[in-house]
Parts: C-alpha cells; structure tokens; sequence
C-alpha cells in the first residue's frame, strides 16, 4: 500500500514537471501593430529640426493703391461734358481719352491761336518789306533788326498757344479732351454726360491706380507697436480670397497714432498678380518674426489632441509606431513648436496619425 502511494506521488510530480515544461516551450505569442502596404503608401512623415520660434501677431487693415502709381486727374477747363468713354473699374491706358468737354475756355484759346498765327505772318511781311527797303538803302539797320525782334516776337506767342493746345488736347469746336496720363485702373470717378463743371472746380473728376504692386495698411494696436520691426514677414488674406495668402514685408513704418483708432499704421508692399487685390478692401494680416531662442519644430499637422494632452506618432518603421506625449510651447500658423517630448531627427507621422493613434491606444 505505502509502496503504491509513493508510485502515485512520482507521478503526480513528473505530470507536474512535464507540464511546467511545456509551458515554457509554448510561451504565449504578442502581436504588434503594422502598417499594411496601403496604409504605408499613404503615410508621410517629417522630421523634427531644432528651428528658431517664431512669434506671430494678427491685425486687421485695408488695402490700398500705392501712391507713386496713383494719379487724380482734374478738368483745366469748365464746360459741359459732350462724353465720358469710361466706367468706374475701366482698365485704360496711358493718352487714352476718358471724357471730352465743350468749354467757352478752349474758344478763347483757339481766337489767341488764330490771332498768334496773324500776327506772326504780318511781323514777316514787315520784316520783308524792311529788308527790301534796307536793300535800296530806304531805311537804317535797326528797321530791319526792329522787324526781326516782332517776328521772334510773334513766334514766341504762337509757341506758347501751340504748347497750351498740346497740354489740354485742344480740338476743333472748343472740345478738350480729358486722357490718362498713366495706364491703370479707374478707382474714383466724379464725371458724368452733361454735367457742368466750373471753372473754379477743385474736385478731381477721375482717380487711375495702377495696382500691380499695392499696400497693405495693417492697424497695429499700441500694445503691440514695440514688436513690430521694419523688414518682418507679413501673410495677408481677404474674405474675397480666404485660401489664397498674399506675402511681403513690412517696409514702413508710421510713427503717429490715429487719435480715433488709436493704432499706428505699418505698410507692406504686395505684388498683385492678376489684380486680385483692390483698393479699399479689408485684410486680415499676419506679422511674424523671430525670438532670440530655439526649439524642436514640427508640422502641425502632426499633433494630435486627446484627453487634455498633445501627442505624436513616433515613426522608425512600419513595424515601430510610438506614441509619444509632448509639450506644445507655440503654434504658429503650419509650425508647432515643442518644447519637450521630442528630439531633434526623430520622425512624427503627419498624415494617418490620427488612425494610427486610435489603431495603438483605443
């Protein structure tokens, strides 16, 4: 009986034994995440570089033509307006004519002029005749040098109509014509048919702008007016074109305060491919600069936003997909600055990260 127990008992031990040992030989099987080759295919990364932060200030402003390139033009006569050829929004070019006015003041030019042109052709008869009368030694030198100086006379008034007919486009019937004296847009006009104007009118009757090159007046709040430099980045935006940014630099400065807004005005220079930008139309504007320190950026794309808390996606390989939590310091427009969780050269996933992050934490 004893013995018969003793067979039992090393029984139950080499069951045990055996048992144990092929546990250890089975050790349970972890699966890891991986990207399949779609997936992959669609997966960008990017790497983090140690960058300086940038700062980032927003204002409102308007657009505006630039005044080098901007011309008023006022009526040098009175009349009536016989025609106007342009409409508010016209593109024109330089010496095209814009309106034609009928003016009692163009008639007394054209009666200087034909007085001029008779006056002139009687001081050349009296110089010919002086001449001839100087020949057949009828009369002394100085006749004849007295004739000349009438006829220098007259030409030199002739000259001086000719020049007024040339300034004011003088034609035929006492019209002037009112024509552009630069290519450009019509941006003002206070013209219209058989209007009168005055003589004495100091209303210019048409503003042209060229606006291939314009400015963006940013009102800068006095809070803000010791961080704005000359030569820093400016994005500008309109609500015609929200998707569309407009970049330049502050180039001016304006020192004074406007005593209603109580801003200071900072001025950028935009080129205007395709004049999308007008005149008098509002814009959002963005100026940014450097601080003096630096840290790891990012595309902020890559941030993901869960529980209160910033995270990345760590990518080595399809196979090595980390979580990892971060400090976000500053988001600057497409820049995430961050100040820690992340080193420099490490690879954050920046399309998919949000599939990837449930896929490996939900």
């Amino acid at each position: 009986m004893m013995k018969y127990k003793i067979i039992i008992a090393i029984a139950l031990v080499s069951l045990t034994i055996t048992s144990c040992k092929k546990e250890v030989e089975n050790p349970e099987i972890s699966t890891s995440f991986a990207l399949s080759d779609a997936m992959l295919k669609t997966t960008t990364t990017a790497v983090a570089k140690t960058e300086p932060v940038k700062n980032e200030m927003s204002f409102y402003g308007k657009i505006t033509a630039d005044n080098n390139k901007s011309i008023d033009v006022f009526p040098l006569v009175g009349g009536s307006v016989v025609k106007v050829n342009v409409e508010l929004g016209d593109y024109v070019h330089k010496g095209q004519v814009l309106a034609t006015i009928k003016s009692t003041d163009i008639a007394d030019f054209e009666k200087q002029s034909i007085d001029a042109k008779s006056d002139l052709l009687v001081a050349k008869n009296g110089l010919k005749v002086a001449q001839e009368l100087f020949d057949g030694k009828l009369n002394s030198e100085s006749d004849v040098l007295q004739a000349k100086s009438e006829v220098n006379k007259a030409q030199s008034q002739l000259s001086k109509i000719e020049q007024t007919y040339k300034i004011y486009n003088i034609k035929a019937g006492s019209i002037y014509e009112v024509t552009a004296p630069i290519s450009g847009f019509i941006i003002q006009k206070n013209i219209n048919q058989d209007m009168l104007l005055r003589n004495d009118r100091s209303d210019n009757i048409f503003d042209i702008a060229e606006i291939s090159e314009v400015w963006a007046m940013a009102n800068i709040n006095e809070i803000d007016i010791n961080k704005v430099k000359l030569g820093i980045d400016a994005a500008v935006t309109s609500i015609s074109y929200p998707d569309k940014v407009f970049k330049g630099k502050v180039d001016k400065i304006f020192n004074v305060i406007d005593p209603e807004t109580k801003a200071m005005q900072a001025r950028i220079k935009l080129q205007n491919l395709g004049y999308l930008l007008k005149p008098d139309m509002t814009a959002s504007i963005k100026l940014s600069f450097n601080e003096n320190q630096s840290m790891i950026a990012i595309p902020s794309k890559a941030i993901v936003f869960d529980k209160s808390k910033n995270f990345v996606m760590i990518f080595k390989d399809r196979h090595n997909i980390a979580t990892r939590e971060v400090e976000v310091y500053r988001v600057v427009g497409d820049t995430t600055y961050i100040s820690s969780g992340l080193k420099e050269n490490e690879r954050v996933i920046t399309n998919n990260q949000l599939f990837i992050y449930r896929a490996l934490n939900e």
